[in-house]
């Protein structure tokens, strides 16, 4: 998943801070933050074994799979903000801008705990308001440009999101034979994580 799915994914505002800084990170520092804050990069990281065995995630690779091979999982992950963020049974239109200010807010609120390189990343992504715009097809495509930019072994011009336009509706699909599933699962993953502290 993509970034507007780990955050709406997380339940309090140090486990957004954890699911973002996961990428971020090595393994081994990971204990060295508040124990919320791991709690988010545990949920980060069950979120991606999830995703990674679901049936309908492996459906949707097979659409960019011909054009990119192994980073097909990257692309699907932009797809479904996309769908996410057009998911009005669990927000509105408000209510998903609301979401990404909450996101924006946490982040800067800890900065102390944001590497360099991410705190760069975190203002263009709040002056662009990425999460916000997955909603849109340009903001995807924005997206996409911007996993073929940072892939080390993929030309900057494959047709990707060409692949996500003509397969919208089977993407859609996709989506929301996985998302309920993903949401239920979050679900008991942070109950456990709460018995825990």
């Amino acid at each position: 998943m993509n970034y507007l799915a780990h955050s709406f994914l997380s339940f309090t505002d140090q486990q957004i801070v954890g699911q973002f800084l996961e990428d971020f990170i090595r393994n081994k520092e990971r204990f060295s933050f508040p124990k919320e804050i791991q709690d988010g990069i545990t949920l980060h990281r069950a979120i991606d074994t999830f995703t990674d065995s679901h049936p309908a995630i492996h459906e949707a690779k097979k659409i960019f799979s011909p054009l990119v091979r192994l980073y097909a999982g990257a692309f699907v992950d932009v797809s479904m903000d996309h769908f996410l963020a057009n998911d009005f049974t669990l927000n509105s239109l408000q209510g998903w801008k609301n979401h990404s200010l909450r996101v924006y807010k946490a982040l800067n609120e800890n900065q102390e705990w944001l590497p360099e390189n991410f705190k760069r990343m975190l203002a263009k992504m709040e002056t662009e308001d990425w999460l916000y715009n997955y909603r849109e097809d340009w903001g995807i495509k924005f997206s996409i440009q911007n996993v073929l930019n940072k892939a080390q072994y993929l030309e900057k011009d494959i047709p990707v999101f060409e692949a996500f336009l003509k397969n919208k509706d089977l993407l859609q699909e996709c989506y929301n034979n996985f998302f309920p599933d993903l949401l239920e699962h979050t679900r008991g993953i942070n109950a456990l994580l709460q018995i825990d502290n």
